[in-house]
Formats: C-alpha cells, sequence, structure tokens
C-alpha cells in the first residue's frame, strides 16, 4: 500500500503523463532541447523533472543536463533516476549547505599536494591527476577527505567546456604502500562519484600500480557498478605514454608523463 503523500511512477495514468508533459514542457529548463537526446530519451526527462519538481522544488535550479546523467546513470528508468537524484539534493543540502566547499575547510587535505588538473583530453574532458602515494590516512580525518573529494570534482567540472559533461582521471599510484592504503576513503570517493556526480567519470587511468595494490583493490571493486568499470584502464608501465598519447595530446598531457603540460594543484585550477 502507497503510504500517504507518495507519488507513485508505476501506477501512473496515460493522463496523468500527458500533464506531466505540458507541465515540463512548459518549465523554463524543461522545455529546452538537450543535445544528444532521442525524442524517447527527451520525453523521459520531461517526466523526470515534472515529478521531482514535485517532491522538491529546488529542482527548478538545475538545467536538463544534470537530470539526463541521473537518468542514464539509472538505464533511463524514472522511477530509480528519480530516487537517486532527490537523494543527491538532499546530501547537497547537508552536505554542501553553503554551496561550496573552501580551501580553508581542507587545508591538511590540500598539503598533502596530491590533486592536480591540467589540460584536456582529445574529447575536451578536463583531466584530473592524482597521486595516491602522496595520501596517508589520519584520525578523524574522512570528513574532510570527503570535502575534499567533492573541492576537486567541482573543480574540474567547472573546467568543462561548452557542450561537454564528462573528465578524464589518471591516477598515479607510483610509491603507494600499505601506510597509503585508506579503503574507507577509497569507498567514500566512490560513493560520491557514483551516487552523486553520476555521468561524471568519462576514463580512468591506473599508473604505476603495484602488486601490493590488488589485495586493496578485491575489496573495492565489488561495490564499482558495471558502467564505471568500463571507463577503468590500467596501464602498463612499458606502455605508459603511448596508451596515454591515444587519449591525450602531447600538448596536453603533463610533463611527468612526457608532455608538455605543467602541473598545476587542484586548488590553483
Amino acid at each position: 500500500m502507497e503510504q500517504r503523500g507518495e507519488v507513485s511512477l508505476k501506477k501512473k495514468t496515460e493522463s496523468e503523463e500527458t500533464t506531466a508533459k505540458e507541465e515540463a514542457t512548459t518549465n523554463k529548463r524543461g522545455g529546452e532541447c538537450v543535445n544528444g537526446s532521442s525524442g524517447a530519451e527527451q520525453n523521459k526527462i520531461l517526466l523526470m523533472r515534472a515529478f521531482v519538481e514535485k517532491q522538491d522544488p529546488s529542482s527548478k535550479d538545475v538545467d536538463d543536463y544534470m537530470i539526463r546523467r541521473f537518468l542514464r546513470a539509472r538505464d533511463l528508468d524514472i522511477e530509480k533516476a528519480s530516487a537517486m537524484f532527490l537523494k543527491y539534493l538532499k546530501w547537497k543540502r547537508t552536505f554542501i549547505p553553503t554551496g561550496c566547499i573552501s580551501a580553508s575547510e581542507i587545508a591538511t587535505d590540500l598539503g598533502q599536494n596530491k590533486v592536480f588538473t591540467q589540460g584536456s583530453d582529445k574529447t575536451g574532458r578536463p583531466i584530473m591527476v592524482m597521486f595516491s602515494g602522496r595520501h596517508f590516512p589520519r584520525k578523524g580525518g574522512l570528513e574532510e577527505f570527503k570535502r575534499s573529494v567533492v573541492f576537486s570534482l567541482e573543480k574540474v567540472c567547472s573546467r568543462m567546456p561548452e557542450g561537454q559533461e564528462k573528465f578524464a582521471v589518471i591516477c598515479d599510484m607510483e610509491g603507494w604502500g600499505y601506510a597509503n592504503s585508506d579503503v574507507r576513503a577509497y569507498l567514500g570517493a566512490l560513493t560520491i562519484l557514483q551516487d552523486y556526480y553520476p555521468e561524471r567519470l568519462g576514463k580512468f587511468f591506473f599508473l604505476h600500480v603495484p602488486y601490493i595494490f590488488m589485495a586493496v583493490w578485491k575489496v573495492v571493486y565489488p561495490f564499482i557498478d558495471d558502467n564505471t568499470k568500463k571507463k577503468i584502464v590500467f596501464v602498463e608501465n612499458k606502455k605508459m605514454k603511448s596508451t596515454l598519447l591515444e587519449d591525450i595530446d602531447e600538448s596536453q598531457l603533463p610533463e611527468i608523463y612526457g608532455g608538455k603540460l605543467p602541473s598545476v594543484p587542484v586548488q590553483d585550477s
């Protein structure tokens, strides 16, 4: 039995769907045409927007591209995508109450000098470079680490050119050892990426992966959704530059990998 006040998407009548489409079409953002969407996908965007705006009026502040990302993350299932999106809005209000995270809030994490953003790949996706060997877990430091993850994701997303929705990541694990192992942090970052920034990751390169990391990888791997798994590439050391050059032009590749671009700390990008 449905609880009072809940709306069941599964039980919408044909007339209710028509009304939802009309309401979404009259909405300023909902009436926009989303590039790269089929007619069927566009209709689902309109239906989902009408539904989530009734549940949370702040949904009116997001564009249709965000609605589409959540839809695609749930294989265009409106009910599942709506639940995911409404959860995101609730999380954002509690985790980022001021709307943004300042560098002063994550000073300790930034002090590890482990995240950089510079350049773009051949499709225009901005690049984030992470050095896992510089991360050291600290007692009570998980919440700051999560804020640092959101800070970095917001930074790289802000560098996206018009028409681009994804970014690429180079995760360099040179020097990584058990002292750097932090499963709670890895799972926390994964949850943030998959649940609150869906369809943002374009490709994820692992470099200099030590054999001992595979024990941790076996713990984390089951929590990675299938769509994300397809974007992960473990790069052979002997083919590192040639593999990266398949996706990134030499002019946009960081200098440390044989490219021509200097590294820029995430807080300065």
